[in-house]
C-alpha cells in the first residue's frame, strides 16, 4: 500500500530513508530549516513521488519521520497538532559530534520519551537511528536475508504500522518492546547502535 511520509529533516538519514521509500512506491514531503527553495535540487533528483514542503507541509503528513538534529527538535513542538499522528524518532540525542560524539545527559529517560514528551499526544516509534547512512543506503537484501531494522513503541499498532512500512522497503524490522526500555538498548551510545545485522 502506497504511503505518503512526511520527512523532517533532509540530512544524510532523511535522504536516505526517502531514497527507499520511493523506490518501494512511497511518497514523500521533504522538509528541513532552510526551506523549500533549498531542496528543489534534491526533489529533482529523486523524481515524481518526491516534493518539498515547508516542516508545517511535512507534519500533516499520514507518518512523519524526524531526522532532525537533536538541537532543533523543539522548534517543531508547536508547528502540528500531534495528537494521533505516528512520528518515527530517527534522531540521536548528541549535543557533540566528532571527535567526541558527546550526548545530552537525559537521567533515566530514553531519548525516544523526550521527544514523545515535546509531540504531546504523537505516537512516538524509534526505528531508522542505529545503523551508519552509508550502510543503511545500502542494498537492505543481503546475503540471503534483510538488514535488521529496531522499533520501539508505547503504541503497539503504530509500531505494527512502521514494521509493515519498513518490511515494504526491504528491511527486517524487530521489536524492542516500549520506549523506556526498548528504545534505550538503539538510542545513541546504546548496546545495539550501530550494529547491522542481517535477519536469513
Amino acid at each position: 500500500m502506497q504511503q505518503t511520509i512526511g520527512i523532517i529533516g533532509a540530512g544524510h538519514i532523511g535522504q536516505t530513508v526517502a531514497r527507499h521509500l520511493i523506490k518501494a512506491g512511497h511518497k514523500v514531503i521533504l522538509s528541513n530549516q532552510r526551506g523549500v527553495d533549498a531542496l528543489q535540487g534534491l526533489v529533482a533528483e529523486l523524481g515524481r513521488n518526491a516534493r518539498a514542503g515547508s516542516v508545517q507541509d511535512a507534519a500533516q503528513a499520514e507518518i512523519v519521520l524526524l531526522s532532525l538534529p537533536w538541537s532543533q527538535i523543539p522548534s517543531i513542538t508547536g508547528i502540528a497538532d500531534w495528537n494521533g499522528k505516528i512520528v518515527i524518532d530517527a534522531t540521536n540525542h548528541f549535543i557533540s559530534y566528532a571527535p567526541d560524539f558527546k550526548v545530552e545527559d537525559l537521567g533515566t529517560k530514553a531519548s525516544s520519551e523526550v521527544v514523545a514528551g515535546l509531540l504531546p499526544g504523537a505516537k512516538v516509534v524509534k526505528a531508522f537511528n542505529t545503523i551508519f547512512y552509508k550502510t543503511l543506503a545500502e542494498d537492505p537484501r543481503v546475503a540471503g536475508g534483510n538488514r535488521v531494522l529496531f522499533v520501539s513503541a508505547n503504541d503497539s499498532a503504530a509500531k505494527a504500522q512502521v514494521s509493515q512500512l519498513i518490511e515494504s522497503i526491504g528491511f527486517s524490522p524487530v521489536d524492542l518492546g516500549d520506549l523506556a526500555s526498548g528504545s534505550k538498548l538503539q538510542q545513541a551510545k546504546g548496546p545495539l547502535a550501530t550494529l547491522n545485522l542481517i535477519k536469513l
